[in-house]
């Protein structure tokens, strides 16, 4: 069975430059996050970031009464940064791809990203949006509701992934966190990034994450023209059933694999995942886990899964480590705080 381990991480982030370059074609109002040009990043996470504010037990909340919890958390959140934050702690060099404001809560989650190495040096910082800032309310069966704001997620595009010059930088797994949480995603260009990642060698991979725009057939339209591009296609179960119609989740496996992706993977919570690939097909069991918080378990399987890729492991081994990650990180209020009480 793969073994996980936590990996403490250099701090690489450099001060800015006198002379900026803004690379993407970006105006003078974004401005980037900068860290040692020649440092190597292995894997880059584009998708969204928020600050997150995690409340527990939270099981009603009444229209016009206050209420009391009993433990809060804020930390960085958003599908790109957990994953980011997994990858670093695990010792992949990781990097994100990603935007926020220009304010206070986007400081906290650079201090939060410098802490684990996360590498930001194609983070955009913009003053036309405030940094995006979620909400979670945990209740005492452990699930999540979020109560959210896109902010400066809302105008991040495929646009910002320059995939040569990620290349340049020694990256060889390109991850897609959060396809439709991002409304800026369904205009085709993904496609093409992907198509022109996959020309150069790189790795793909690409997880949806619930909205209700999956169930748009139109936005669909764009996910299924990028998946002939994706190695591993990441779901959960409710996810597929979403986008399918279909309740069996070996059976929404294949009807996504169908579109084009070498691999789909379902996520199947307690119960492991289901894999349907073009080397190997089945169910990988979990591991049995004291469960504090569900949050951020997705994001966590898929930086296990794609740092044991990273280290030239067989898909039932990262798969199995993805399981572990999931595992992990549900052992502590948060999406990131198992990572970070090493």
């Amino acid at each position: 069975m793969q073994e996980l381990y936590l990996i403490p991480r250099l701090h690489l982030c450099k001060e800015k430059p006198e002379k900026s370059h803004l690379p993407y074609g970006i105006n003078s109002q974004v401005q980037i996050s900068y860290q040692e040009k020649d440092a190597i990043m292995q894997t880059v996470v584009f998708g969204n970031v928020t600050l997150d504010v995690i409340c527990y037990p939270v099981n009603d909340v009444p229209r016009k009464e206050s209420i009391s919890f009993e433990k809060a958390i804020v930390s960085p959140g958003g599908c790109a940064s957990n994953v980011a934050i997994g990858l670093a702690t695990l010792g992949i060099p990781a990097g994100l791809v990603a935007q926020t404001g220009d304010d206070d809560p986007a400081e906290l989650l650079f201090q939060h990203w410098d802490r684990v190495g996360v590498d930001t040096r194609f983070v955009q910082r913009t003053a036309d949006a405030p940094t995006a800032v979620s909400v979670g309310l945990v209740d005492s069966e452990y699930q999540p509701r979020f109560v959210h704001t896109p902010g400066a997620n809302g105008s991040l595009s495929a646009d910002a992934l320059d995939i040569p010059m990620l290349k340049s930088t020694g990256v060889r797994f390109l991850h897609v966190a959060g396809f439709f949480v991002l409304p800026t995603l369904f205009d085709g260009m993904l496609s093409q990034k992907l198509s022109e990642a996959k020309n150069l060698g790189l790795q793909t991979s690409l997880d949806v994450v619930f909205n209700v725009r999956m169930d748009d057939p139109t936005l669909r339209t764009y996910l299924w023209e990028a998946m002939p591009y994706i190695d591993n296609f990441l779901c959960n179960e409710y996810e597929a059933f979403r986008m399918t119609g279909i309740v069996i989740p070996e059976q929404a496996a294949r009807a996504l694999k169908d579109r084009g992706a070498a691999n789909v993977i379902v996520k199947l919570g307690e119960k492991g995942c289901y894999v349907l690939g073009d080397t190997f097909t089945g169910l990988i069991a979990a591991p049995k886990a004291d469960v504090v918080d569900t949050t951020g378990a997705g994001d966590a399987f898929a930086a296990g899964f794609i740092a044991a890729l990273c280290r030239t492991s067989s898909l039932q081994e990262a798969l199995n480590a993805g399981n572990q990650a999931g595992a992990h990180i549900v052992r502590k209020l948060g999406a990131i705080q198992a990572w970070l009480d090493k």
